[in-house]
Order: C-alpha cells, then sequence, then structure tokens
C-alpha cells in the first residue's frame, strides 16, 4: 500500500490536459438564430450584425441592423378606401410612402428589447424583438391622438371658411393633414357635425377644393429682356383673386423658378393687401432665345421651415394656381478690338481673342462688326518678351490685359491681367507659342466663368 499514492500522483501528472481553445468554442456554439429568423406569431424579429474591423461601434452598428431588420417586417397596407389610394390611382409613389413610413418607424419603435447576442473574433450578431401587441397599442393611442389633432384643426379651418379667411382654412387644413400624415393609407373614419366623414380623404379635398377656386395672373406675361438684366427696366407683377368673385388674395405664399432656361429669380412671395407681389429676375444664366418662369402657390411655406419627406411627397399631386412670365431673351451686342503680339511682332493666330469670343457665343453673346450697335467693348492687349537661355532651353513671358466696358459709357464692368505666364522651349519663337498656349488654359480655366459672371451681374 505505501507504493499506492506516489502511482496515483504520476498518474493525474501524465494525464493529458484539456484543450482550453475547444472547451471556450463548445461554449460558444452558433445559435439557431443565426441560421434563420425564429418562427414568431407575436413578435417581430430583427437580427443584425457588424464586422469587428477596430473602425466602428460594431455593438451599436449590430443593433441599427437589427431594429432596421425587426422594422422590415411592419408592412404598410393600403386600404383602397384611403386618401392615398384615391390620389395614387397608378401607384406611382406608393413604394416611396411605405419607404418612408418604414424609416420613421424605425426612429420611433418603442419597448423593443434585446434577445441575445453571439460573437466571434471577427464578427458580432444581435437579435432583437418587439411584441407585435403592445407595437399596434402604442400606435393605436398614437394614431388617437393625432386624429383628436387633426380634427380640430379640421374644425378650426371650417370655421375660417365661415368667415370667408380661406388662405388661414388651408393653414389650419394642413396642419390637420401634417398630424395624420403617417395614416394615409388607411381610412379614418370620424362622425363630424352628425356625418361620418373619412377625415384624411375630407382634410385633403377640401385643400384641393380651396386651391381651385384660386388663379394666379402676371402683367406682363410676356417680356422682352436683354441678357444682362440689369440693362432692363421691367417691372413683372404676379395677381392672386378668386375665380369667382375676383377679390385680391392677401398673404398667399408664392414661389417662382425658371422652368425653362436657367437664371437667377428671387424664389419666395407673399402677396400684398392687394394681392400682388413682384418677382425679381436677377440673372439669366441660359443662352436660350425663350425662357420660361413659372410662379405657383407655395404649398411647402404651410408645412413652415420642416415640412416632412410624406407632406412633400403628397404635395406634388395636389393642382395648385400657377402663372408663367415668357422671357425673350436678347442676346448682348459685344464689340471687340485686339492686339496680340510675339515678340513684339504682330501674331497672325489672335488665341486670347478667339479664344474669349467662342466662350461668350457659346454663352449667348454675339458680336458686331459696328461699334455704334454695341453694348460691350472688349479689349484684349497682349505681348510676349524674351527671357533668360539655360543650355537649350528658352524662357518666354506673355503678358496679357483683357478689359471689358459698357459702350455706352465706357465704364469697366471687367478687367484682369495674364501677368507673366511662362512658356520654354527649343528657341524663342517656340516658347512664346507655348506662354500663350499655357495663357489659353490659364483664361479658360479660371478667368472666362469670373468674366461672364461680371458681365452679367
Amino acid at each position: 500500500m505505501k507504493y499506492l499514492v506516489p502511482f496515483v500522483f504520476l498518474m493525474v501528472a501524465c494525464s493529458p490536459a484539456v484543450n482550453t481553445s475547444l472547451q471556450t468554442n463548445l461554449q460558444n456554439t452558433r445559435p439557431a438564430w443565426l441560421s434563420s429568423k425564429p418562427p414568431q406569431d407575436t413578435y417581430y424579429i430583427g437580427i443584425g450584425h457588424s464586422q469587428k474591423d477596430g473602425t466602428n461601434n460594431y455593438i451599436q452598428a449590430a443593433k441599427k441592423s437589427a431594429l432596421d431588420d425587426l422594422v422590415s417586417e411592419i408592412k404598410v397596407n393600403i386600404s383602397s378606401t384611403s386618401v392615398l389610394s384615391q390620389i395614387d390611382a397608378n401607384k406611382e409613389f406608393q413604394e416611396k410612402y411605405e419607404q418612408i413610413i418604414q424609416t420613421t418607424a424605425a426612429d420611433e419603435i418603442e419597448e423593443y428589447e434585446q434577445v441575445d447576442v453571439w460573437e466571434d473574433d471577427k464578427n458580432y450578431w444581435s437579435y432583437y424583438r418587439l411584441s407585435k401587441q403592445r407595437y399596434k397599442e402604442i400606435k393605436d393611442e398614437q394614431k388617437r391622438n393625432a386624429v383628436t389633432l387633426a380634427l380640430d384643426f379640421f374644425t378650426k379651418a371650417k370655421q375660417s371658411e365661415k368667415t370667408n379667411e380661406n388662405v388661414q382654412a388651408l393653414s389650419f387644413y394642413f396642419q390637420g393633414f401634417r398630424a395624420v400624415e403617417k395614416y394615409l393609407a388607411e381610412p379614418i373614419r370620424i362622425m363630424f357635425e352628425e356625418k361620418e366623414i373619412v377625415l384624411t380623404n375630407e382634410i385633403y379635398a377640401n385643400i384641393q377644393r380651396l386651391l381651385d377656386k384660386m388663379q394666379l395672373t402676371i402683367t406682363p406675361n410676356e417680356i422682352v429682356l436683354n441678357r444682362r438684366v440689369a440693362l432692363n427696366d421691367h417691372t413683372v407683377m404676379v395677381k392672386a383673386t378668386y375665380k369667382d368673385s375676383k377679390k385680391n388674395i392677401a398673404d398667399l405664399p408664392l414661389k417662382a423658378s425658371f422652368e425653362k432656361g436657367a437664371g437667377d429669380v428671387f424664389p419666395d412671395y407673399k402677396t400684398n393687401e392687394g394681392g400682388q407681389a413682384k418677382i425679381l429676375i436677377t440673372k439669366i444664366s441660359a443662352r436660350d432665345l425663350e425662357q420660361t418662369v413659372a410662379v405657383k402657390l407655395n404649398l411647402l411655406a404651410f408645412a413652415g421651415d420642416n415640412a416632412s419627406d410624406i407632406y412633400a411627397l403628397v404635395a406634388q399631386k395636389l393642382v395648385v394656381p400657377k402663372a408663367n412670365i415668357l422671357l425673350k431673351v436678347q442676346r448682348p451686342l459685344v464689340y471687340a478690338t485686339a492686339i496680340e503680339k510675339s515678340l513684339d511682332v504682330n501674331k497672325d493666330n489672335q488665341q486670347l481673342t478667339n479664344k474669349i469670343k467662342n466662350y461668350l457665343t457659346n454663352s449667348g453673346f454675339e458680336f458686331t462688326d459696328d461699334k455704334s450697335k454695341a453694348e460691350l467693348l472688349l479689349n484684349v492687349n497682349a505681348n510676349s518678351e524674351k527671357g533668360a537661355v539655360s543650355g537649350s532651353i528658352y524662357i518666354t513671358y506673355v503678358t496679357a490685359v483683357i478689359r471689358v466696358a459698357a459702350a455706352k459709357d465706357n465704364k469697366e464692368i471687367y478687367a484682369v491681367t495674364l501677368d507673366r505666364i511662362k512658356g520654354y522651349s527649343l528657341d524663342f519663337d517656340r516658347s512664346s507659342q507655348e506662354a500663350y498656349n499655357k495663357a489659353v488654359e490659364n483664361l479658360e480655366k479660371e478667368k472666362l466663368p469670373e468674366l461672364l459672371n461680371a458681365i452679367l451681374q
């Protein structure tokens, strides 16, 4: 028996070591929910994933991924009697609406819970769920509150209409619309003045009804103006009135924009007590001889500074009062004089002048040989001079002065100097040509847009 104890210790010492790595992996076996999403009738399920790449908060990234996956299970069912179905018969933006609703839901979901997580050396997964019953309870409460608010605005809108305050009524209708915009896919039936109505449908229909009563007229609706807007003396007025009574509409928000062509027009207006607003066109950018500025009622103004994506989407379907201004654009006439020399000898090819002429012609200007008809005077004066010689390399510098003035009073509009643009080659003539080539590049990239902008101011 005295040899038994040492023998036991010897056996223990010689027994194989436990593989701790294998033990860890066995304890960290991949859960079944990573292979397939668990079937659930009572929960919305979301599985999210993120990589551990050292550049992100992988736990938060996996959570966001899981919640996005969860929200994707929440479907929007569009009723055939809803306002969305009525205004979107061809399903033009039904998909967009559903995307907006789901995106909004992702930001607003509450009371979800984390069920499990699993990770390995490079990946992290999260498993979240949300009770369908609880989600419905929360949404039903939110909907009741929204309907109460919308009905209040709807009632105020009706009262404003009775006192002929139709712009105020529009504002109330739009506020009511904003309150229930997340429920446009379903009919919201309520009792109003002892009559059952579908609230969202009624709000939309009343908005369109009021818009149909309004009209915009522009005086004059056609103008001839010079491409250089500053030379024009036109006053363009828009007036808002009711079609039936011809009464002026004050405080109506309007928006102006180029519908054909391009330029700068002051965008936002509100009609005065006489129903009028002065439209300000400050720049014509396009070269088209006929261009159009559209003035229309600005629906987004009724939403304040934070129009929602749904509001903006549905507003596109409303038909608003609109009027157009036809612009017949005259091309400014330019008279050009130029001296371009290479080493004090007149050049056969006036590179700089031709580049400016081509640019202005493509931008909607015309050149004339009759100085008396011109509106603008262009003068180019350029010459090259010899520089140093370094071995077989000859250096030349080009200096050019470009000036644009108003023909009427010779007042300078734009002037620039291309100072000592350097060229080098195997002789002075070729280095002079190289310097001119670089001057043309400099002119094209930097100076010509400045010149055009100065002329059009």
